[in-house]
């Protein structure tokens, strides 16, 4: 953990109340850093931040809706005035409305488009202010999605979204490196988060397997992002800006046409 150099730092978690957030603030916190745990929910960011003191850093809550531009500065501001300094910012907030291009309403469309894009604009900004005006850089990691390097069918304004938010990094990445602040982002395919298991067992699915040809052939952890994501704020990743890790089980690897394999394999051992 020494070699992150996480030490004291000051780290803010936009969607710390669970899932990815939770498993990321509680990484951050066992690498050393003081940590601010951000989320809609007030009772979830608070349960969030007394456990992270029970690991021996400083923690504290805050809640806010990071759509709306001003909630979303007000939580960075605060956060790194209760921190002293603000040294690293993830967050992970996003959330897909499911229907076809269609049938898709205007109001959802933007809705997506302001809850997967915008309002990381309105974080990411707020937090590049701060750290500008303290002359220390900084470091920054947001949760972007595999929807974003293919096509979304039934969700394309999330999709679309997030393959905005892979560019928006580069431009964070261009224009704050002179200021000594990085910016990457973790693509992540399918996470066993608590709203995706839910769903799946409300479905009364299988939550660990894939039969879609990912080599790994099953869904991955919230710990499992959570690891890329501290890996770039940390000094591990030091020349490392405007990035994007696809953390997907290997499914970018898999042969596009893993289901005829056996089928082709067979036919031409006939």
């Amino acid at each position: 953990m020494d070699q992150l150099g996480l030490q004291g730092k000051g780290a803010l978690v936009i969607g710390g109340g669970g899932g990815i957030g939770l498993a990321t603030a509680r990484l951050l916190a066992q690498a050393g850093a003081d940590v601010a745990v951000a989320d809609i929910d007030l009772a979830r960011a608070e349960a969030a931040a007394k456990e992270l003191v029970g690991l021996g850093v400083r923690s504290m809550p805050f809640s806010g809706d990071v759509t709306d531009r001003g909630q979303a500065e007000r939580i960075v501001n605060d956060a790194a005035d209760a921190l002293g300094s603000l040294d690293v910012l993830v967050n992970m907030v996003g959330l897909a409305a499911w229907a076809t291009l269609l049938d898709v309403d205007d109001d959802t469309w933007q809705l997506d488009l302001t809850r997967n894009l915008t309002q990381h604009l309105y974080v990411g900004r707020a937090a590049a202010k701060r750290m500008i005006a303290q002359g220390t850089g900084g470091r920054i990691s947001v949760v972007a999605s595999v929807s974003g390097l293919y096509g979304a069918p039934n969700h394309g304004a999330y999709g679309a979204a997030k393959a905005g938010v892979m560019d928006l990094v580069r431009t964070m990445a261009q224009e704050w490196g002179p200021h000594g602040i990085r910016v990457n982002a973790v693509a992540p395919d399918m996470i066993a988060t608590p709203r995706v298991v839910a769903a799946i067992e409300r479905d009364h699915l299988d939550e660990t397997a894939r039969d879609d040809g990912a080599p790994l052939g099953r869904f991955g952890t919230p710990e499992e992002i959570a690891g890329p994501l501290v890996f770039l704020v940390s000094d591990l990743a030091s020349f490392m800006t405007g990035q994007t890790l696809v953390v997907d089980g290997g499914q970018q690897a898999a042969f596009p046409h893993i289901r005829n394999t056996s089928t082709m394999m067979t036919k031409q051992d006939s």
